[in-house]
């Protein structure tokens, strides 16, 4: 299976810090933010890597290189900073990714959620891709989606927060190279269609690309 960091984002909410670093880099225990995501799939087994990139993306290729480093194989998709969102970024990288489903990280997430979880599609699923989602975060009340006693999302009900680790087939950004559009609505479109599922993560969970969260993510790591 293989895995795809989303990083190609500005990073706004973490200046002055991301006027000279991109997000992904930003550190946490002496270790950039986005090689935490790489060790810990590399632990899970998990070794063909995507990583898309705009914003600094020099300082992303240098500091990580082939991923050998970090005992993957790391393949870059460069996009235009601010040309295409989130599921058009994914769109973009589908030449990549391959026609099998692959596994989904925010570069901006710093959790201890078991990818394993996402590596094995539940017997009979029907689903075309599975979200995490965690109680929702001070920041973030509303939430983004309900999750069913079946494990189904929907858009009614007691909506919890998508932790932005998921498990997506390419089939649903398929042919859209070069739109711009958030993944969102590629959930939105799954939900509607009844191929959504979800997994409730109840342990560590941090979105630090905010000042205050990533102070508290480098104070939890020590």
């Amino acid at each position: 299976m293989k895995a795809m960091i989303l990083a190609a984002g500005r990073g706004s909410r973490l200046r002055p810090i991301t006027d000279r670093v991109p997000k992904p880099l930003v550190e946490i225990a002496g270790v950039p933010l986005i090689g935490h995501h790489l060790t810990r799939l590399a632990a899970a087994g998990v070794h063909d890597i995507v990583i898309n990139v705009a914003y600094r993306a020099d300082q992303i290729r240098a500091a990580l290189g082939d991923g050998a480093r970090y005992g993957v194989a790391i393949e870059y998709s460069d996009e235009i900073p601010g040309a295409l969102d989130t599921g058009g970024g994914i769109a973009q990288a589908a030449g990549l990714l391959g026609s099998a489903d692959f596994l989904l990280i925010n570069a901006d997430v710093w959790t201890d959620f078991d990818i394993t979880r996402l590596m094995v599609a539940p017997a009979g699923s029907a689903a075309d891709l599975t979200l995490t989602m965690i109680d929702n975060p001070a920041h973030h009340p509303q939430g983004d989606f309900a999750l069913d006693a079946n494990g189904r999302l929907a858009r009614r009900g007691t909506r919890l927060t998508y932790a932005g680790i998921a498990r997506l087939s390419p089939s649903l950004v398929a042919g859209r190279a070069g739109q711009r559009f958030g993944l969102a609505e590629v959930i939105r479109q799954a939900i509607d269609a009844e191929r959504a599922a979800g997994l409730y993560h109840a342990g560590r969970w941090l979105d630090v690309g905010r000042a205050r969260t990533l102070a508290q993510a480098r104070q939890i790591a020590g």
